[in-house]
């Protein structure tokens, strides 16, 4: 902070550290950033290497009404969805593909996303998945997509045209989550395989796990196996070798 009142060619290379971690938990504390920074010439939002967003879809709302300043943060390396410990959601389909839109394709360098506690269709939380390329590391986590269908449907996706650049895949893969087989089938069954070295999925009883399977188009780079069967992914997960 002392250095950016050095002069102004200092600004820019302190601002790299100073906002390199971004948090957004509330509508306010959007709104308060656009007060900050009303220039989106100047908005430190491009310094942003991990943004996290709290309550994703207050905070995706509130930007749209701000004039999509969200958008400004064009070079982040991880992006963090959702509030552990706090289920958000129930949303219906046309409001969740509203509160999806400003954060897929955010920057053409994420190589890491975790969403965690968000309720939404299995087929959302896959299409924002496919929207950043360069992904290397994936968690979901306690996104309970198939409680929420309506009419007691399937949460199975349906069949996706692929995509002609799917995601990288070489770190890690983590689902514990109810409804976590259909998001594993399509990611396992992505053109040219996936190339995870770890890979952890725990599901709930009675859940279609059929999908493990499918490993076998990447076992020639898992190093390690984690499976686990328990309430909300809570039991001992087994480590072994692959």
């Amino acid at each position: 902070m002392n250095c950016c009142l050095v002069s102004k060619s200092w600004i820019p290379r302190a601002r790299k550290h100073l906002f390199a971690d971004v948090r957004f938990g509330t509508k306010e504390e959007l709104e308060s950033w656009k007060e900050t920074f009303p220039d989106p010439s100047t908005s430190p939002g491009r310094y942003a290497k991990t943004l996290t967003i709290n309550h994703p879809h207050a905070v995706t709302v509130a930007d749209a009404e701000v004039g999509g300043w969200i958008r400004d943060f064009s070079h982040v390396v991880h992006l963090e969805l959702g509030s552990p410990g706090r289920l958000q959601g129930p949303y219906d389909d046309d409001e969740s593909g509203i509160f999806l839109v400003p954060l897929q394709g955010l920057s053409p360098f994420v190589k890491s996303l975790s969403i965690d506690s968000i309720a939404l269709p299995s087929s959302r939380i896959f299409d924002l998945i496919l929207s950043f390329p360069p992904l290397e590391d994936l968690t979901v986590t306690n996104c309970y997509g198939a409680a929420i269908n309506k009419g007691g449907g399937s949460n199975l996706l349906p069949t996706l045209i692929q995509p002609s650049n799917p995601p990288a895949f070489t770190g890690s893969l983590k689902l514990v989550t109810s409804g976590a087989a259909p998001i594993a089938r399509q990611l396992l069954f992505l053109p040219g395989g996936i190339h995870f070295r770890k890979f952890m999925l725990a599901w709930e009883p009675g859940e279609d796990i059929s999908v493990i399977t499918a490993l076998e188009r990447c076992s020639h780079t898992l190093q390690s196996l984690n499976i686990a069967c328990g309430p909300f992914g809570a039991s001992i997960l087994h480590l072994c070798p692959y």
